[in-house]
């Protein structure tokens, strides 16, 4: 429990501090500058770990949600109960309705059509095995922005920014800067 307080503190942490890490001002050659910042994806399937069933669901579902995208997450089909229970905890708290969606069921039958659904924009597949995982990746071929593969990951271990910066895309401005010539503005 202590270790999950901790993982939402970390991420919550990161909210505000993200953008300055990964975005920034470019250097152009020329009248021009250059700004790239992230923006969330949108909407985020997560297969929650199937062994790390409280941690690892935190560990998965705090960073999408930190970033400002929308989860739908699917709960260990092995021990859904924390993410059922987590599920309560957050409709009773500051979190505005609908940011996380939590399902519980066979993962393969309820991960397969969302992999599919055109309104979702990425899938953490965290919670799925080899052949699973590559039939989801074949699904969302066809829509999807962003596939997180499964990983080998030690839950208890400190995180890094890898899983925030998942779900995030990079938008890059360009504007012109100085005179235009001998009778234009300069911006």
């Amino acid at each position: 429990m202590d270790a999950a307080i901790d993982r939402w503190v970390w991420y919550a942490g990161w909210t505000d501090k993200i953008a300055q890490v990964v975005g920034g001002a470019n250097p152009v050659a020329g009248p021009f500058f250059n700004l790239s910042s992230p923006e969330p994806t949108g909407v985020v399937t997560v297969l929650a770990p199937q062994k790390s069933s409280f941690l690892g669901l935190i560990s998965v579902v705090a960073p999408v949600i930190a970033t400002g995208n929308t989860a739908v997450v699917i709960a260990s089909e092995n021990s859904p109960l924390p993410a059922l229970s987590l599920g309560e905890v957050l409709a009773t708290s500051d979190l505005p309705g609908g940011v996380v969606n939590i399902l519980s069921g066979r993962t393969a039958e309820i991960a397969a059509p969302l992999a599919a659904h055109q309104d979702v924009n990425a899938i953490d597949l965290a919670g799925a095995d080899d052949v699973l995982a590559k039939e989801l990746e074949i699904a969302a071929a066809d829509n999807l922005k962003r596939v997180l593969r499964p990983q080998p990951v030690d839950y208890n271990e400190t995180p890094g920014i890898d899983r925030l910066t998942a779900f995030l895309e990079t938008k890059t401005v360009w504007h012109p800067t100085g005179s235009l010539g001998a009778g234009g503005s300069s911006y």
